[in-house]
């Protein structure tokens, strides 16, 4: 395919040169001219392992051309990957001047381009970026709508610093947001040669991924971080235990608990974050991430509640009562939790759980739940049928098929939320 590259730092110069390594013709466009002079000596314009024969072979091969003239870019483009930068203050505002300077060009020289340009995004944006604001922009720039003629997609990279080209050659996956169904196939075509797992989302789904990736990269190093300064002001080798951690990939280095949904409980979490933390803070030592888990999580109980209150009606049917499904454990349950914050602010509730039996309760499990809820046993209801019909609201607790009658309760005229 014929490609124009627009911005030649970092992703842009590995990006231009990989993908005519692979076989397309790479126009890459950038208006620093010290760049554009390394390229054409064969050398890459940014410090990378292996970089620079990439480039040297590229350039010399007729595959690789660079130039600061964005119609030049252009000139018979099928594709043209948008790689400049986007920094931001000590705030958080992302600067998208970059972009907006681009897109604008590459809408003023799209006649140069080929029919059915894709302009595709490749720098980390802010979700939106991609449909508020570089459509509009190369819609202003072009006098043409998006989708007469030209398209958008967006498609982040995965690249670290220092084994960039490896990384490009056996990515995580390859990811594609596309406006409109289909578009995204022709980027993939791209990748031929890569082999890795493919996903094609929304545009917005898109640009998310690159920052759940970076957040939990940063979260995973200040996790280990605080762990370890808790073990050093106890005297305990963090390595060692870190090492050990690592090496449980059933729950910790895994897939799961990695979904959306409502608060954790139990018998295990809550407590021992707070012993944890507590221990901490005896030690003299901040653990500002730790502290946060708990209190986050309540955020998700109040999120319920509020959006209970928001359908501004009075019976409710609450559906899981457990911590989690498959097990009676009520123990600093979040759903004991929001049944009692709603009896509390008058709702008429009804609770099903079919692991849970008021005779099949003892100890400190019943004791938690009789101290929270000190009249359940006129709330737990044996059927769902029971504590469903004459509720206006229906609240899902657990997660999974168990109740998965939606659609069926909306048509009866019911609110259904569904918090797992």
């Amino acid at each position: 395919m014929r490609v124009a590259v627009f911005g030649l730092g970092y992703v842009g110069s590995v990006t231009a040169a990989a993908l005519a390594g692979d076989g397309h013709q790479v126009v890459g466009v950038d208006p620093v001219e010290h760049k554009l002079e390394a390229i054409r000596a064969g050398r890459a314009p940014v410090l990378e392992p292996g970089l620079d024969a990439v480039v040297a072979e590229t350039v010399r091969d007729g595959r690789l051309r660079v130039t600061a003239d964005p119609g030049e870019g252009l000139a018979g483009a099928e594709v043209s990957l948008i790689c400049v930068g986007t920094p931001t203050s000590q705030q958080g505002e992302i600067d998208l001047s970059h972009v907006r300077q681009v897109s604008r060009q590459i809408g003023e020289h799209l006649g140069k381009a080929a029919p059915g340009h894709l302009v595709v995004l490749r720098s980390t944006v802010v979700p939106g970026t991609s449909r508020k604001l570089l459509v509009p922009e190369v819609e202003a720039g072009s006098g043409h709508r998006v989708g007469d003629g030209w398209d958008v997609c967006f498609n982040p990279e995965f690249l670290r610093e220092g084994s960039s080209l490896q990384d490009y050659d056996r990515p995580s996956r390859v990811l594609v947001g596309e406006r409109t169904a289909g578009v995204g196939q022709r980027v993939m075509q791209l990748y031929e040669r890569v082999e890795a797992p493919r996903f094609v989302s929304t545009l917005e789904v898109a640009e998310t991924v690159k920052y759940a990736d970076n957040a939990f990269h940063a979260l995973k190093i200040t996790f280990a971080n605080e762990v370890g300064r808790v073990c050093e002001a106890l005297d305990i080798d963090g390595g060692a235990v870190m090492e050990i951690f690592r090496a449980d990939h059933k729950l910790n280095v895994s897939p799961v608990y990695l979904r959306p949904g409502f608060a954790f409980g139990g018998s295990c979490l809550p407590k021992d974050l707070r012993a944890l933390t507590y221990t901490a803070r005896r030690a003299g030592v901040t653990v500002p991430v730790l502290e946060a888990i708990l209190p986050s999580n309540e955020i998700a109980v109040r999120r319920a509640v509020d959006a209970v209150l928001a359908t501004s009606k009075k019976r409710v049917a609450l559906l899981g009562l457990a911590f989690k499904p498959g097990t009676d454990d009520l123990r600093e349950s979040p759903l004991v939790e929001l049944a009692e914050r709603l009896i509390g602010k008058g709702f008429e509730l009804r609770v099903h759980d079919p692991e849970v039996a008021l005779g099949r309760l003892h100890g400190s499990n019943r004791a938690f739940l009789e101290e929270k809820l000190p009249h359940v046993d006129r709330l737990l209801l044996p059927t769902v049928e029971e504590a469903v019909g004459p509720s206006q609201v229906v609240v899902i607790g657990h997660s999974g098929t168990r109740f998965a009658q939606d659609d069926a309760w909306r048509a009866q005229g019911k609110v259904v939320l569904r918090l797992a």
